[in-house]
Protein backbone atom coordinates (compact mmCIF):
# COMPACT_ATOMS: atom_id res chain seq x y z
CA UNK A 1 0.00 0.00 0.00
CA UNK A 2 1.35 3.79 -0.84
CA UNK A 3 2.53 5.24 2.41
CA UNK A 4 1.01 8.52 1.36
CA UNK A 5 -2.51 6.73 1.55
CA UNK A 6 -2.04 6.30 5.34
CA UNK A 7 -0.92 10.03 6.14
CA UNK A 8 -3.49 12.01 7.60
CA UNK A 9 -3.53 15.87 8.00
CA UNK A 10 -2.41 15.74 11.66
CA UNK A 11 0.53 13.82 10.73
CA UNK A 12 1.69 15.79 8.50
CA UNK A 13 1.15 18.81 11.09
CA UNK A 14 3.40 16.63 13.36
CA UNK A 15 6.28 17.07 11.00
CA UNK A 16 6.35 20.39 10.90
CA UNK A 17 5.82 20.58 14.53
CA UNK A 18 9.05 18.31 14.58
CA UNK A 19 10.90 20.54 12.49
CA UNK A 20 9.96 23.72 13.89
CA UNK A 21 11.18 22.60 17.69
CA UNK A 22 13.61 20.10 16.87
CA UNK A 23 12.38 17.60 19.61
CA UNK A 24 10.63 14.67 20.09
CA UNK A 25 9.31 15.56 23.82
CA UNK A 26 7.84 19.22 22.63
CA UNK A 27 6.65 17.91 19.88
CA UNK A 28 4.53 15.34 21.62
CA UNK A 29 3.26 17.64 24.00
CA UNK A 30 1.91 19.84 21.07
CA UNK A 31 0.12 17.14 19.91
CA UNK A 32 -1.07 15.28 23.22
CA UNK A 33 1.14 12.67 22.48
CA UNK A 34 3.87 10.54 23.88
CA UNK A 35 7.40 10.53 23.27
CA UNK A 36 7.68 7.10 22.97
CA UNK A 37 4.64 6.73 20.50
CA UNK A 38 6.15 9.57 18.30
CA UNK A 39 9.26 8.18 18.12
CA UNK A 40 7.82 4.92 16.57
CA UNK A 41 5.68 6.62 14.51
CA UNK A 42 8.34 8.54 12.92
CA UNK A 43 10.54 5.73 12.73
CA UNK A 44 7.50 3.50 10.29
CA UNK A 45 7.27 6.63 8.71
CA UNK A 46 11.34 6.78 7.59
CA UNK A 47 10.78 2.76 6.89
CA UNK A 48 7.95 3.78 4.51
CA UNK A 49 9.68 6.45 3.08
CA UNK A 50 12.53 4.57 2.45
CA UNK A 51 15.30 6.98 3.97
CA UNK A 52 15.81 9.23 7.36
CA UNK A 53 14.00 12.12 7.91
CA UNK A 54 15.77 13.62 10.77
CA UNK A 55 19.14 13.53 12.16
CA UNK A 56 18.98 12.57 15.66
CA UNK A 57 21.59 13.98 17.81
CA UNK A 58 21.97 15.73 21.47
CA UNK A 59 20.21 18.25 21.33
CA UNK A 60 17.18 17.14 19.15
CA UNK A 61 16.31 16.81 15.56
CA UNK A 62 17.59 18.35 12.57
CA UNK A 63 15.75 17.38 9.03
CA UNK A 64 17.43 16.01 6.72
CA UNK A 65 17.55 17.13 3.17
CA UNK A 66 14.47 14.65 2.28
CA UNK A 67 12.96 15.76 5.63
CA UNK A 68 13.17 19.37 4.31
CA UNK A 69 11.74 18.32 0.55
CA UNK A 70 8.71 16.36 3.09
CA UNK A 71 8.32 19.37 5.18
CA UNK A 72 7.99 21.95 2.52
CA UNK A 73 4.93 19.83 1.10
CA UNK A 74 2.98 19.14 4.24
CA UNK A 75 3.42 22.66 4.91
CA UNK A 76 1.58 23.70 1.39
CA UNK A 77 -0.45 20.87 2.01
CA UNK A 78 -1.14 22.20 5.60
CA UNK A 79 -1.92 25.91 4.54
CA UNK A 80 -4.18 24.28 1.19
CA UNK A 81 -6.29 22.69 3.80
CA UNK A 82 -6.94 25.62 5.92
CA UNK A 83 -7.77 27.56 2.81
CA UNK A 84 -9.94 25.10 1.75
CA UNK A 85 -11.71 25.18 5.09
CA UNK A 86 -12.27 28.93 4.56
CA UNK A 87 -13.47 29.13 1.72
CA UNK A 88 -15.92 25.94 2.17
CA UNK A 89 -17.13 27.87 5.15
CA UNK A 90 -18.17 30.84 3.17
CA UNK A 91 -19.82 29.63 0.44
CA UNK A 92 -22.12 27.69 2.94
CA UNK A 93 -22.15 31.09 4.33
CA UNK A 94 -23.76 32.05 1.07
CA UNK A 95 -20.50 33.87 -0.03
CA UNK A 96 -17.86 32.68 -2.20
CA UNK A 97 -14.14 31.97 -1.67
CA UNK A 98 -10.95 34.20 -1.31
CA UNK A 99 -8.18 35.01 -3.50
CA UNK A 100 -5.20 35.92 -2.13
CA UNK A 101 -2.88 38.18 -4.25
CA UNK A 102 0.79 39.52 -2.97
CA UNK A 103 2.53 42.55 -4.65
CA UNK A 104 5.04 44.57 -3.71
CA UNK A 105 4.82 48.22 -2.91
CA UNK A 106 7.47 48.55 -6.00
CA UNK A 107 4.36 48.13 -8.17
CA UNK A 108 2.27 50.74 -9.78
CA UNK A 109 -0.21 52.10 -7.01
CA UNK A 110 -2.92 51.71 -9.95
CA UNK A 111 -2.12 48.99 -11.80
CA UNK A 112 -3.05 46.18 -9.22
CA UNK A 113 -5.96 47.59 -7.66
CA UNK A 114 -7.30 47.83 -11.21
CA UNK A 115 -6.91 44.57 -11.85
CA UNK A 116 -8.39 43.17 -8.55
CA UNK A 117 -11.49 45.70 -9.57
CA UNK A 118 -11.56 44.03 -13.07
CA UNK A 119 -11.88 40.35 -11.52
CA UNK A 120 -14.67 41.81 -8.82
CA UNK A 121 -16.65 42.33 -11.87
CA UNK A 122 -16.67 39.04 -13.00
CA UNK A 123 -16.86 38.10 -9.74
CA UNK A 124 -19.25 39.50 -7.71
CA UNK A 125 -19.30 37.58 -4.33
CA UNK A 126 -15.46 36.88 -4.59
CA UNK A 127 -13.56 38.03 -1.48
CA UNK A 128 -10.00 39.70 -1.76
CA UNK A 129 -6.93 39.24 0.02
CA UNK A 130 -4.11 41.53 -0.70
CA UNK A 131 -0.91 41.58 1.03
CA UNK A 132 2.36 44.04 0.31
CA UNK A 133 5.56 42.93 1.13
CA UNK A 134 8.97 42.26 -0.43
CA UNK A 135 9.14 40.01 -3.39
CA UNK A 136 11.37 37.17 -1.71
CA UNK A 137 8.78 36.94 0.92
CA UNK A 138 5.81 36.92 -1.24
CA UNK A 139 7.33 34.45 -3.38
CA UNK A 140 7.58 32.38 -0.11
CA UNK A 141 3.96 32.58 0.66
CA UNK A 142 3.29 31.82 -2.82
CA UNK A 143 5.22 28.57 -2.48
CA UNK A 144 3.63 27.37 0.83
CA UNK A 145 0.38 28.12 -1.14
CA UNK A 146 -0.52 31.15 1.38
CA UNK A 147 -0.90 33.51 -2.17
CA UNK A 148 -2.60 32.62 -5.52
CA UNK A 149 -1.00 35.16 -7.20
CA UNK A 150 2.19 37.68 -7.07
CA UNK A 151 3.17 40.86 -8.58
CA UNK A 152 5.75 42.90 -8.68
CA UNK A 153 9.22 43.60 -10.12
CA UNK A 154 10.96 40.21 -11.48
CA UNK A 155 13.92 41.90 -12.06
CA UNK A 156 16.10 39.52 -9.46
CA UNK A 157 13.88 36.48 -10.09
CA UNK A 158 15.40 33.45 -10.62
CA UNK A 159 13.00 30.34 -12.15
CA UNK A 160 11.71 28.01 -10.09
CA UNK A 161 10.38 24.40 -10.42
CA UNK A 162 6.82 25.18 -8.69
CA UNK A 163 6.20 28.79 -10.53
CA UNK A 164 5.23 30.11 -13.63
CA UNK A 165 5.91 33.45 -14.38
CA UNK A 166 5.29 35.95 -16.96
CA UNK A 167 6.47 39.40 -17.92
CA UNK A 168 3.67 42.22 -18.13
CA UNK A 169 5.11 45.50 -18.58
CA UNK A 170 8.71 46.94 -18.28
CA UNK A 171 9.29 49.67 -15.52
CA UNK A 172 12.67 52.26 -15.90
CA UNK A 173 13.22 53.55 -12.61
CA UNK A 174 13.41 57.84 -12.06
CA UNK A 175 14.79 59.23 -9.20
CA UNK A 176 11.82 61.27 -6.99
CA UNK A 177 11.57 64.70 -5.32
CA UNK A 178 9.42 66.56 -3.82
CA UNK A 179 7.66 69.36 -6.07
CA UNK A 180 9.25 72.16 -4.69
CA UNK A 181 12.80 70.61 -3.85
CA UNK A 182 15.96 73.03 -5.31
CA UNK A 183 16.32 70.18 -8.21
CA UNK A 184 12.94 69.74 -9.17
CA UNK A 185 13.19 72.64 -12.32
CA UNK A 186 16.78 72.05 -12.75
CA UNK A 187 17.40 70.03 -16.48
CA UNK A 188 20.49 67.73 -17.42
CA UNK A 189 21.39 67.16 -14.15
CA UNK A 190 24.60 64.97 -13.55
CA UNK A 191 25.37 62.19 -10.66
CA UNK A 192 27.05 65.28 -8.45
CA UNK A 193 23.72 66.87 -8.04
CA UNK A 194 21.71 64.46 -6.82
CA UNK A 195 25.00 63.23 -4.79
CA UNK A 196 24.68 66.76 -2.85
CA UNK A 197 21.01 65.47 -1.02
CA UNK A 198 20.48 62.61 1.35
CA UNK A 199 18.70 59.58 -0.08
CA UNK A 200 15.60 57.13 0.82
CA UNK A 201 16.10 53.44 -0.57
CA UNK A 202 14.55 50.66 -1.05
CA UNK A 203 16.02 47.64 1.08
CA UNK A 204 19.53 45.64 0.36
CA UNK A 205 18.38 42.71 -2.53
CA UNK A 206 15.16 44.39 -3.79
CA UNK A 207 14.99 44.51 -6.97
CA UNK A 208 14.55 48.38 -7.43
CA UNK A 209 17.90 48.62 -4.87
CA UNK A 210 19.83 45.88 -7.22
CA UNK A 211 18.99 48.24 -10.20
CA UNK A 212 20.38 51.05 -8.33
CA UNK A 213 23.27 49.59 -7.77
CA UNK A 214 24.02 48.11 -10.97
CA UNK A 215 23.60 52.03 -12.54
CA UNK A 216 26.21 53.07 -10.27
CA UNK A 217 28.72 50.61 -10.78
CA UNK A 218 28.24 51.22 -14.79
CA UNK A 219 28.75 54.62 -13.60
CA UNK A 220 32.04 53.81 -11.75
CA UNK A 221 30.07 55.71 -8.35
CA UNK A 222 30.27 54.83 -4.72
CA UNK A 223 26.37 55.11 -3.46
CA UNK A 224 24.98 57.82 -2.60
CA UNK A 225 24.59 59.19 0.83
CA UNK A 226 22.13 57.04 1.92
CA UNK A 227 19.97 58.33 5.30
CA UNK A 228 16.60 55.88 5.42
CA UNK A 229 16.13 52.42 4.02
CA UNK A 230 13.06 51.85 3.56
CA UNK A 231 10.11 49.12 2.14
CA UNK A 232 7.09 51.45 2.59
CA UNK A 233 5.72 53.34 -0.03
CA UNK A 234 3.75 55.95 2.25
CA UNK A 235 6.59 56.41 4.62
CA UNK A 236 8.80 56.99 1.34
CA UNK A 237 6.50 59.74 0.19
CA UNK A 238 5.92 61.62 3.70
CA UNK A 239 9.71 61.56 4.13
CA UNK A 240 10.02 63.18 0.49
CA UNK A 241 7.42 65.61 1.10
CA UNK A 242 9.08 67.10 4.29
CA UNK A 243 13.22 67.13 3.46
CA UNK A 244 15.42 67.35 0.55
CA UNK A 245 15.62 63.64 0.45
CA UNK A 246 15.65 61.97 -2.70
CA UNK A 247 14.23 58.47 -3.18
CA UNK A 248 14.15 56.25 -6.40
CA UNK A 249 11.06 54.59 -7.63
CA UNK A 250 9.17 52.92 -10.34
CA UNK A 251 8.20 55.53 -13.39
CA UNK A 252 4.70 54.28 -13.11
CA UNK A 253 5.17 54.77 -9.36
CA UNK A 254 6.69 58.41 -9.84
CA UNK A 255 4.06 58.98 -12.28
CA UNK A 256 1.29 58.13 -10.27
CA UNK A 257 2.10 60.32 -7.61
CA UNK A 258 3.74 63.18 -9.92
CA UNK A 259 -0.13 63.84 -11.25
CA UNK A 260 -1.53 63.82 -7.69
CA UNK A 261 1.44 66.77 -6.88
CA UNK A 262 3.11 64.66 -4.46
CA UNK A 263 6.28 63.99 -6.23
CA UNK A 264 8.58 64.74 -9.53
CA UNK A 265 10.56 62.87 -11.52
CA UNK A 266 13.98 64.62 -11.46
CA UNK A 267 15.81 64.92 -15.13
CA UNK A 268 18.77 62.65 -14.82
CA UNK A 269 19.54 59.56 -16.64
CA UNK A 270 19.66 56.32 -15.22
CA UNK A 271 22.15 53.98 -17.04
CA UNK A 272 20.88 50.34 -16.56
CA UNK A 273 19.18 47.54 -18.12
CA UNK A 274 15.34 48.13 -18.22
CA UNK A 275 13.78 46.13 -15.18
CA UNK A 276 9.86 44.69 -15.67
CA UNK A 277 6.92 44.20 -13.91
CA UNK A 278 5.29 40.50 -14.12
CA UNK A 279 3.29 38.25 -12.10
CA UNK A 280 4.33 34.11 -10.89
CA UNK A 281 1.56 31.71 -9.84
CA UNK A 282 1.64 27.80 -9.07
CA UNK A 283 1.91 25.07 -11.09
CA UNK A 284 -0.95 23.64 -9.38
CA UNK A 285 -3.30 26.13 -9.94
CA UNK A 286 -2.82 26.36 -13.46
CA UNK A 287 -5.58 24.92 -14.33
CA UNK A 288 -8.47 26.74 -12.13
CA UNK A 289 -10.62 28.56 -14.31
CA UNK A 290 -10.75 31.31 -11.79
CA UNK A 291 -7.44 31.84 -11.37
CA UNK A 292 -6.62 31.93 -15.09
CA UNK A 293 -9.56 34.94 -14.86
CA UNK A 294 -7.68 36.18 -12.12
CA UNK A 295 -4.03 36.34 -14.60
CA UNK A 296 -6.13 37.46 -17.75
CA UNK A 297 -7.51 40.48 -15.38
CA UNK A 298 -3.84 41.40 -15.12
CA UNK A 299 -2.97 40.56 -18.43
CA UNK A 300 -5.54 43.26 -19.89
CA UNK A 301 -5.13 46.14 -17.04
CA UNK A 302 -1.03 46.22 -17.59
CA UNK A 303 -1.63 49.32 -19.99
CA UNK A 304 -3.40 51.29 -17.63
CA UNK A 305 -0.90 54.16 -15.97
Amino acid sequence: MDWTRRLKLSHLQLLITLHETGSLSDAARAAHSTQPGLSKWLKDLEEDVGGQLFERHARGLTATPMGLLLISHARRMVTEMSRAQHNLEALIEGSSRTFAVGTSPASAPSFVPAAIMKFLERYPKARMELQESTMNDLLEKLKLGKLDLVVGRLDNYQPQPTLNSERLYDEPLRIMARPDHPLARRRNLGWDDVYAYDWIVWPQGTPIRSKLEVALTRAGLKPPPYRVESSSQVGNLWLLQYSDMLAIGSERVARHFTGRGLVVPLDIKIDTVEGFVGMCWRDDTGTDPAILDLLECFRSSKTIN
